[in-house]
């Protein structure tokens, strides 16, 4: 069975694909619930388990259109909810950088935006929802209700039972339109410097890094919603046709890449939201670029005032290795609602490398180090290499978790960070 990083792994014993919220549990242990499959690691991967597909649970349920609630089954996709909701002038308060995951594996991951300085992870906006627990329970779960297992779930990577429904708060918009400013950066100081007015000004802010430079650059996106007329995106998209046998991403191709990049003109003014948030989207099947052997991300936060980001750079730069799409931004002071929630205030980078084998063993290894040293944490949605201890370390909430986790519920990922430590 692949990820979305096309690794390998064990397939399930068995999938059921449940097509209403009233359906019952399969009675059996090892169970793990599955939205669409777009973490790229184990964290949605039971193998020898029961995978319960969650697609059919793709209903909406309820939206008040005049007070901005949406009620919906879990394995409705953010993309369903953006189509039935921007027209009524309402958006997700929080959002990914695809929108192609559902609402229950959003808030199984406590997924992270371009504003999280302003609105914090998606968890803070959910009302509540309904979990179905390996006894038969079924609970209803909010900030106020059943409040220890709300947080348990926000963020709890499918392990405390079944979400089958969930309610959210929307924010309001004027429309479709989103207005960017991008600027180039040529030092880490640089960066904060541009990142810190933007946070001030804008909703959204996010960069782009050059990780193979040995002095950082890049450039950083601000946005805000805005009214006005946008072109919609074109309904066509770019699909990659095949998965080629050795990956095209190396450091020849990286260097000639992050050159263009860098130096192209900078975009300026009114954007459809989709090219904005998911640029990605556009290409269908954009994982297989990253060759048969698949890809890793690793994704990290480091606190504030720490010097690993420019260990981390230095690291990668003499590595060779690196990403197209090497993603920085910064996490402020709203604390996250979940136990296992994944922001914490400081630098959140994200990169993808090629899966190389002993090379990629070494060079995590290397960074892991570094990570576990500044008190950082690696983002489990995106993993599928993370060594339990630095898991362990990562998170001081665990043992409180484990707690809520439902006996019946795992994941080849909880048992690669607990069983075999």
């Amino acid at each position: 069975m692949h990820c979305w990083g096309n690794l390998d792994f064990a397939a399930p014993r068995k999938i059921v694909r449940p097509v209403s919220r009233a359906a019952a549990l399969p009675s059996e242990p090892l169970l793990l619930a599955r939205g669409n499959g777009r973490s790229y690691g184990d964290v949605c991967v039971n193998s020898d388990g029961t995978l319960i597909d969650m697609r059919g649970l793709d209903r909406f349920i309820a939206f008040d259109a005049q007070q901005g609630v949406l009620r919906a089954e879990a394995g409705v996709l953010l993309a369903d909810i953006l189509a039935l909701i921007v027209p009524h002038g309402w958006f997700l308060p929080v959002t990914p950088g695809t929108r192609f995951i559902t609402l229950g594996g959003a808030i199984a991951n406590d997924v992270h935006g371009k504003n999280h300085h302003r609105e914090g992870t998606f968890g803070r906006h959910v009302r509540g929802f309904e979990l179905l627990r390996s006894d038969g329970q079924r609970l209803q779960c909010s900030p106020d209700d059943n409040a220890e297992l709300f947080a348990a779930t926000v963020g709890g990577l499918g392990l405390t039972g079944l979400m089958s429904w969930a309610e959210i708060s929307l924010r309001p918009i004027h429309g479709p339109a989103i207005y960017q400013r991008q600027q180039r950066f040529r030092s880490l100081h640089e960066f904060f410097e541009l990142n810190r007015q933007a946070e001030i000004e804008s909703e959204h802010a996010v960069a782009w890094i050059d990780c193979l430079s040995a002095n950082p650059r890049g450039i950083l996106i601000a946005g805000d919603h805005c009214a006005g007329e946008v072109s919609v995106p074109s309904k066509k998209t770019l699909r990659v046709p095949l998965t080629p046998p050795f990956s095209p991403v190396n450091r020849a191709t990286l260097g000639a890449f992050n050159q263009a990049y860098f130096h192209r003109p900078l975009a300026q003014g009114r954007v459809h939201y989709a090219p904005f948030f998911y640029p990605l989207d556009g290409i269908l099947d954009w994982n297989r670029l990253y060759g048969r052997a698949g890809f890793f991300q690793y994704q990290c936060v480091l606190p504030e005032g720490s010097d690993a980001l420019a260990e981390i750079l230095r690291v990668i730069a003499r590595s060779g290795e690196g990403s197209l799409l090497a993603v920085l931004k910064t996490f402020g002071t709203i604390t996250s609602p979940g136990l296992l929630s994944f922001p914490m205030p400081g630098a959140n980078l994200a990169l993808d490398f090629p899966h190389r084998g002993a090379t990629s063993s070494r060079l995590f290894e290397r960074l892991d180090a570094v990570v576990a040293a500044a008190g950082g944490r690696l983002y489990p949605a995106k993993d599928a290499r993370m060594p339990p201890a630095l898991f362990r370390s990562g998170y001081p909430a665990l043992e409180r978790f484990c707690k809520f986790v439902d006996p019946a519920f795992s994941s080849s990922f909880w048992r690669r960070v607990m069983e075999q430590s």
